[in-house]
């Protein structure tokens, strides 16, 4: 096989793994949409139901305590699961971009048109959802929009639980249930915040001076 033949089989394949991460990166959006809106719907019948169980107050305190812990355990398993799509869409976009930079080299009228500044997205090694910065990429992610509102599904719980078993006063009931839902607000960021660390490209190896 002469260089010309490897050249072309080589941008086949190239072509075929660009390709092959559009679309996995497709079914990430996909996966996140589909995961947010089994959440959503979840929650949306459960506040239904409490509507009916509400006229009920013998049964009001025990379906609290039945269906809003098993709701707040389906919101942090999407919301992990959540974060989990999110870096892997970012790996899929980093490929591209690296694919994008190859491209570039095919002829010098590729530079002009697969030039860094017109890709959707950077191509040095930085997560491509963060280009508005850390605080407000961070803020703007699905898994971000799921863990806010199960973090408020907890602290209603708590608050509806601590008025109605405890006895508490509802300015009591209303700190606690508050305090837990900030709380929990502060775990996702910290956590989202390492899983992110952690599946950050390692910076390219700067190479050793020789000592004389």
């Amino acid at each position: 096989m002469d260089d010309k033949d490897g050249r072309s089989l080589f941008l086949t394949a190239l072509t075929t793994e660009h390709f092959v991460l559009q679309t996995a990166a497709s079914a990430t959006v996909a996966e996140s949409a589909s995961r947010a809106s089994i959440y959503i719907l979840a929650l949306s019948s459960s506040l239904v139901a409490m509507g009916f169980a509400v006229q009920s107050p013998e049964a009001f305190a025990p379906f609290i305590a039945s269906i809003l812990p098993a709701v707040f355990v389906l919101g942090l398993f999407t919301v992990i699961r959540l974060v989990d799509v999110t870096l892997e869409h970012q790996q899929y976009l980093r490929g591209i971009a690296r694919i994008r930079g190859y491209y570039r080299t095919l002829m010098p009228e590729a530079a002009e048109y697969f030039a860094p500044e017109r890709g959707r997205w950077p191509e040095a090694p930085v997560t491509p959802a963060l280009q508005l910065g850390v605080t407000i990429g961070f803020l703007t992610t699905t898994a971000t929009m799921v863990a806010f509102i199960n973090a408020f599904v907890a602290g209603a719980g708590i608050t509806l639980l601590a008025r109605h078993l405890l006895g508490l006063q509802t300015r009591a009931a209303l700190m606690m249930g508050l305090a837990v839902a900030v709380g929990l607000v502060a775990a996702f960021f910290v956590y989202q915040k390492w899983r992110f660390r952690l599946a950050e490209p390692a910076p390219p190896a700067t190479p050793r001076a020789r000592s004389s």
